[in-house]
């Protein structure tokens, strides 16, 4: 590593970093839509030891040095392309590293001792100046090798479309895996009340609509504090359902249909969950977003367009209020299914059937 310092030059040899493997993650903010990791690495110490060789216009010494750096933070990105063929590989890679203190012990410098510690304290950072960009040059030769092995294992030959993002591409793949499972049209269960001589009953009802879901927003993971935080933003188009219904007082019966449509469902969700797997995951927010609400009913006569009015009319007036007023009750609901997992004894079962298995394993997530 050569270095200029004006009245004379130098350079360090054979040089090795020490202590790399004592970090500890600070942060990792994952944006999936872009393809981007940004993360944040802490070092206590950091030991550099190497030979020196200082010459200039008079003098000339070398021999072995020693740098110390305390509270290094590295701070690196990498962001993923699809290339023209749909292989996903690494493009680019960048890092910056920062320290609180160093100390250095450069020896036998003999007569140019002094020339050296006057250059040193007008710049006290010539010396990891010379050494960042070759670090940081090796730093990426290796760590964009180790990506590109690393995605070359989890997708071998499997090419992706560069037309669209693979975030949205996976989620094209999930609305596919919907439809095949029969949840896309979804058939309600029948719903039959009975209040004394009144009764109602809902049969034969299907949704349809539901693999619409797209990417409303964008798809974040972060790592801070120790916790481990997913945010998300689905939407879905248009919702249509139709349904029989009937309702009996008493002796007498009316039978019907009812069709209505909602014109989108949005929903933000964040959970978190800590490194200590004692703990259970958490969801953070939960909000829900309803569009125009239209249903049209027949059977009922005159009744009909009552019915119509009450439905089209106050939903429509009231969705705010009325996706307030389910939010949280979703949520509580949903931290009850999340209080009953041991995260501690899932993980160790994914790891086992890892082991057993040798390869990628495919896991299903069900409330």
């Amino acid at each position: 590593m050569p270095k200029s310092l004006g009245v004379a030059t130098l350079n360090m040899l054979n040089v090795k970093a020490y202590g790399l493997s004592k970090f500890r993650i600070a942060s990792i903010n994952a944006d999936f839509k872009d393809m981007m990791v940004e993360t944040g690495i802490q070092l206590d110490e950091m030991l550099v030891k190497g030979n020196y060789v200082l010459s200039s216009f008079f003098s000339k010494a070398n021999g072995p040095f020693t740098v110390i750096l305390k509270k290094v933070y590295v701070r690196g990105s990498a962001t993923l392309m699809v290339e023209s063929d749909g292989h996903l590989t690494t493009d680019q890679i960048k890092m910056d590293i920062t320290f609180g203190d160093m100390a250095m012990d450069f020896q036998n410098l003999g007569f140019l001792g002094s020339v050296f510690q006057g250059i040193v304290n007008s710049a006290p950072n010539i010396v990891f100046d010379a050494m960042k960009p070759f670090m940081m040059q090796e730093a990426d030769k290796v760590l964009r090798v180790e990506i590109n092995t690393n995605i070359e294992k989890m997708l071998g030959d499997r090419r992706l479309p560069n037309s669209i993002t693979p975030l949205d591409s996976a989620i094209a793949m999930g609305r596919k895996w919907v439809r095949q499972q029969g949840y896309d049209p979804y058939h309600v269960d029948d719903m039959n009340r009975t209040m004394g001589v009144f009764s109602v009953q809902l049969s034969n009802t299907w949704i349809s609509g539901i693999s619409s879901f797209y990417r409303v927003g964008n798809i974040t993971a972060a790592m801070l504090n120790n916790t481990i935080s997913l945010r998300v933003q689905l939407g879905t188009q248009e919702i249509i359902g139709a349904g029989q219904w009937e309702v009996g007082f008493g002796l007498m019966t009316r039978v019907g249909h009812v069709q209505f449509t909602v014109q989108h469902i949005r929903a933000t969700v964040e959970i978190s969950q800590p490194l200590d797997t004692r703990k259970r995951p958490q969801i953070n927010d939960l909000q829900f977003d309803m569009g125009n609400i239209q249903v049209r009913c027949d059977g009922a006569g005159t009744l009909d367009y009552v019915m119509e009015f009450a439905v089209n009319v106050l939903p429509n007036l009231l969705r705010y209020q009325i996706m307030d007023a389910i939010e949280n009750p979703i949520k509580q609901r949903v931290q009850e299914k999340f209080n009953a997992i041991d995260v501690e004894l899932a993980m160790k079962q994914m790891i086992e059937k890892y082991k057993k298995g040798g390869k990628m394993i495919s896991f299903d997530f069900k409330l």
